[in-house]
């Protein structure tokens, strides 16, 4: 007979969790998070937790640091408790830019967080369009590579015209656009960046034909919206229509993201529910993707192909 699911959920996305357990038709188990006087987070997991195979839901999107280390002792608290395997949906991976070093004196981030995750006894993590796909390689658990681009692209179709251009804000888009691009049927073009530092670049030239055209800015994260800003500022330049419509996966919307979006000349936004929603208002319409069903479909294939007497 096939343990039953379990379902906890760190702080990080409450409403993610309830969608992903109606999703699944399972009820959340019970979990206690206090914080000690000085400071330490104390986490503790039902009996309930005993015989099940336990499914933690927690992106890992600022405080990243907290919120990892939620997902760390919720998975150990479950393995010492009795659980028959713990997996992690984690549909925002923080730390998963930092795949490789820039210069000497730079930590491999993405490298440090896989092998924390793995000392957590962790069976297996979901993980939905992550920065870099070979990030998967620093893992030695099994990690499930969902991708919401073809919900997106669903979501943008009735608003996107027939002069529109499906335009890579940087070069490591461009595979990315190249996706949207296909399945919007549209053209492409790749605007390309040069970083000056942790929130600001600097687009300095477009590969592809804009002119006339209406761009569809594609990404896998808006995080500060700096590469988003610079790139709409030399397309229009380079004689793009607007307003111009963003699709990107996580919205994270760190400082000052909220203030340089609203000066641009935005026709839509649109992400998926990875991470909470900003606090602050983005001016243009803004329309939300749900991930719950995508995530419980994953769980369910994996269910399918469990071990009935594991």
């Amino acid at each position: 007979m096939r343990a039953p699911i379990g379902l906890l959920s760190g702080t990080a996305h409450a409403a993610l969790a309830d969608s992903m357990a109606r999703a699944l038709g399972v009820a959340q188990l019970p979990r206690a998070l206090e914080r000690t006087p000085d400071g330490e987070l104390l986490v503790r997991v039902d009996e309930r937790v005993r015989g099940r195979r336990v499914v933690i839901v927690q992106p890992t999107a600022a405080p990243v640091g907290e919120h990892l280390l939620e997902v760390l002792l919720l998975a150990d608290a479950c393995w010492r408790v009795g659980a028959l395997g713990v997996s992690a949906a984690v549909p925002y991976l923080g730390y998963a830019r930092q795949d490789r070093r820039t210069r000497a004196g730079d930590a491999l981030g993405a490298r440090v967080v896989a092998g924390a995750l793995a000392g957590a006894h962790l069976q297996r993590i979901l993980v939905v369009d992550p920065h870099n796909a070979a990030v998967e390689g620093g893992f030695a658990c099994p990690v499930e590579l969902l991708t919401a681009v073809p919900l997106l692209a669903r979501a943008a179709e009735p608003h996107v015209g027939d002069d529109a251009v499906v335009v890579a804000p940087d070069l490591g888009a461009t595979k990315l656009a190249q996706r949207y691009a296909q399945l919007l049927r549209r053209p492409m073009a790749i605007v390309h960046k040069q970083r000056l530092g942790a929130a600001d670049v600097a687009a300095e030239r477009v590969i592809g034909e804009v002119r006339g055209r209406t761009p569809v800015l594609v990404d896998d994260i808006v995080s500060t919206a700096g590469t988003i800003a610079a790139a709409v500022e030399l397309l229009v330049a380079q004689g793009a229509r607007t307003p111009v419509m963003v699709v990107a996966t996580h919205g994270l919307f760190a400082p000052p993201a909220l203030e340089r979006l609203r000066a641009l000349p935005l026709a839509r936004i649109i992400t998926t529910d990875s991470v909470a929603a900003p606090c602050g208002d983005l001016l243009a319409p803004r329309d939300v993707v749900p991930v719950a069903p995508l995530l419980a479909e994953a769980i369910r294939a994996l269910e399918a192909t469990a071990d009935p007497d594991a």
